[in-house]
């Protein structure tokens, strides 16, 4: 992994799996068995929209979200 980049360090699974649909995760870190940290590439834009899903604005397909959800926990107990 390339030290130089700036990243996003997210533990909110509700959150990981929004910008995940637009965002690709750049890392999955469960070393701690407690939380697990979603590490994404950080950005204008990734910042503009963990704005938008915390201000409600953001737009995505329920069905899509509820997969990445799923999709989300199956790597995270499959180590990954």
């Amino acid at each position: 992994m390339n030290e130089d980049k700036n990243l996003y360090y997210c533990t909110d699974l509700s959150l990981a799996s929004a910008l995940v649909l637009k965002f690709p995760i750049d890392k999955i870190d469960s070393a701690n068995t407690k939380k697990v940290v979603f590490i994404f590439i950080d950005s204008t834009q990734l910042q503009n929209n963990i704005e938008n899903f915390w201000n409600n604005s953001m737009r995505v397909s329920p069905l899509e979200y509820f997969n990445s959800i799923r999709n989300l926990k199956t790597r995270i107990y499959s180590n990954g």
